[in-house]
């Protein structure tokens, strides 16, 4: 008959316990790796936005859930018909605005019987559910400046955008 060791003998060593307090302490550490990671995604990569209204309808519904990317315009220039976000402060307080880019910076707009020219010629896109009743500030051509953009709602009837003295136009870093 042969000797077998413990280890042979299928025993296995129980590793040392861990105290309470190590316990918490890596406890407390992976709460605040996680937290770290979640401010840095919400605060560089992308945030939840809830579409709030009709201005963009039929694309986006009121109700409807976004993850918004706030990377992308770090490494290339927003590009026209572009849905973005971007912060709007009036009497009723501080809120995000969800709008198309219809002009970008240097061009000239201006709404004529109710449809979008750019630098003089018909934009002819199909965003706009109707012809705008409203051309607002853009019934004069409004040239853009180096970094401003000229946003509209794709509910054109039913949006306060870029054709309203207080809202205007976007400048990049507000995207």
């Amino acid at each position: 008959m042969t000797k077998m060791n413990n280890k042979e003998a299928g025993e296995q060593q129980e590793a040392p316990k861990k105290s309470m307090g190590r316990e918490v302490l890596e406890m407390v550490v992976y709460i605040l790796i996680v937290a770290a990671l979640t401010w840095l995604l919400v605060t560089f990569v992308g945030q939840r936005t809830v579409v709030s209204g009709r201005s963009m309808n039929p694309t986006l519904e009121n109700g409807d859930n976004l993850i918004t990317d706030k990377i992308s315009y770090r490494f290339s220039d927003p590009k026209r018909y572009d849905i973005v976000v971007f912060p709007f402060e009036d009497e009723t307080g501080k809120r995000n605005f969800i709008k198309r880019i219809i002009g970008l910076p240097g061009e000239t707009v201006q709404i004529k019987d109710g449809e979008v020219y750019i630098n003089g010629e018909l934009l002819g896109e199909t965003y706009g559910k109707e012809k705008m009743d409203y051309a607002g500030r853009a019934s004069e051509p409004i040239t853009l400046g180096d970094d401003e953009y000229f946003v509209l709602g794709d509910n054109r009837n039913n949006s306060k955008d870029s054709r309203y003295e207080d809202v205007g136009n976007i400048s990049r870093d507000r995207l």
